[in-house]
């Protein structure tokens, strides 16, 4: 009964935690416009929250695994970012800003793995890619009803009252977190612990593993072809439909949301029970889909559907990332290093993402960019084919698969 309770705590940990993380979305522009800021301004301090977490990933990685207590780690991370919601609310000031970017920035780094990292501690690795599926439908669904209700706020009150609500809701995170009883984390751990010690791989050894080298590899191909997208067809849909454009834009991020809540703990289980390189080649094989689909597509509407195929491949990423992070670190305490290195790709690739599809649309044409993407989509899925081990933990003769 208490472990339920824990695994429930868990669930609503990571609902109230997407609620906390899509207030510093797009809202942050719009707040700062309301308060005179200029484009170039805007621009700079949104760059600076990119640029601080993508180099924030090895390092806050590192500092979890160092922790033992991740439950800790999770709640400083917490009250960090409630910090920079109120710097952001209270000082809209360059400094205070530019603050509020960079402590957020770091402090999503080390809250994401943390919460990875207990979710290992609290079911094992026998069970965890189930565990992460539900860690993802929660956190979708968090996300859609929060976007959602944000939008009412910032509109009807004030755009600062995006941040205080943000910051509020960090309240019923750390709540959740509480109920998540320590002792129920101590078994795995000390499993864990006692795996590390008798297989005692260093962190030079975990490097050079090709695992991690092509998955790592995947993560960027993957933002590379997936960031640019909707972006890039909200261009085309602004210049076609006028004012309903930001309701279809919506409509193209709710859907997708949906999508990822009704299949998570689909993809978690299936990558138990059939392995992981089979769940990688059906979600990535969305992203070639969605970049053709997209160049012949004109009817704004028929975005909406397309999008559809973007929920298949996030629920797939955000599944995939840290229970292949967990594979390929077994024996040892680098689970939470592998997901920043994991993490740096995926910044990498959706960095360079937007420019070079900005760029080829300005250039030749839009079609010709989405072309490009969906070409990049489809190397992705020929990586994972001819170059990804499965990373699955053979099953003992005679042992049945997770159920």
């Amino acid at each position: 009964m208490a472990a339920e309770r824990s695994r429930r705590g868990l669930d609503w940990l990571n609902f109230f935690v997407a609620d906390v993380q899509t207030g510093f979305g797009p809202f942050v522009a719009v707040y700062l416009t309301t308060q005179a800021w200029t484009e170039v301004q805007i621009g700079f301090a949104l760059s600076l929250g990119t640029l601080t977490a993508m180099i924030s990933q090895v390092p806050a990685g590192a500092l979890v695994d160092a922790v033992r207590d991740k439950r800790r780690t999770a709640m400083l991370a917490l009250l960090a970012i409630a910090m920079a919601a109120i710097l952001l609310a209270a000082l809209p000031s360059t400094l205070p800003v530019l603050l509020s970017e960079v402590l957020h920035g770091f402090a999503s780094c080390v809250l994401t793995p943390s919460i990875a990292a207990i979710s290992l501690a609290l079911v094992g690795r026998a069970r965890l890619g189930e565990r992460l599926g539900r860690n993802t439908r929660f956190a979708a669904l968090g996300g859609a009803i929060a976007a959602g209700v944000m939008g009412l706020v910032g509109t009807y009150l004030s755009p600062a009252a995006v941040f205080w609500l943000t910051a509020a809701l960090t309240v019923p995170s750390l709540i959740c977190l509480s109920s998540i009883r320590p002792d129920d984390l101590s078994r795995q751990v000390a499993a864990a612990r006692a795996e590390q010690q008798a297989k005692g791989r260093g962190l030079v050894d975990l490097l050079k593993d090709r695992g991690i080298l092509v998955f790592a590899a995947c993560c960027a191909l993957f933002t590379l072809s997936n960031a640019a997208m909707l972006p890039l067809a909200g261009t085309a849909v602004t210049r076609q439909s006028g004012d309903e454009a930001s309701l279809i834009i919506a409509a193209s991020i709710v859907v997708p949301q949906l999508v990822v809540v009704a299949i998570s703990p689909s993809v978690g289980w299936l990558a138990e029970a059939r392995g992981r390189r089979l769940v990688l080649l059906a979600g990535f094989s969305m992203l070639p889909l969605r970049g053709a689909l997209l160049a012949l597509v004109d009817a704004p509407i028929g975005l909406v559907f397309v999008q559809a195929l973007d929920g298949i491949s996030a629920a797939t990423l955000n599944v995939m990332l840290p229970l292949i992070a967990a594979d390929l670190t077994r024996g040892t305490n680098r689970f939470n290093l592998c997901m920043g290195l994991f993490g740096l790709a995926v910044g990498i690739g959706g960095t360079i993402s937007t420019s070079l599809a900005g760029a080829v649309a300005s250039w030749i044409s839009p079609g010709v960019a989405f072309a490009m993407l969906g070409v990049i989509g489809l190397l992705n899925v020929l990586l994972v084919w001819l170059a990804m081990p499965e990373t699955r933990e053979e099953l003992p003769e005679g042992a049945v698969s997770p159920a």
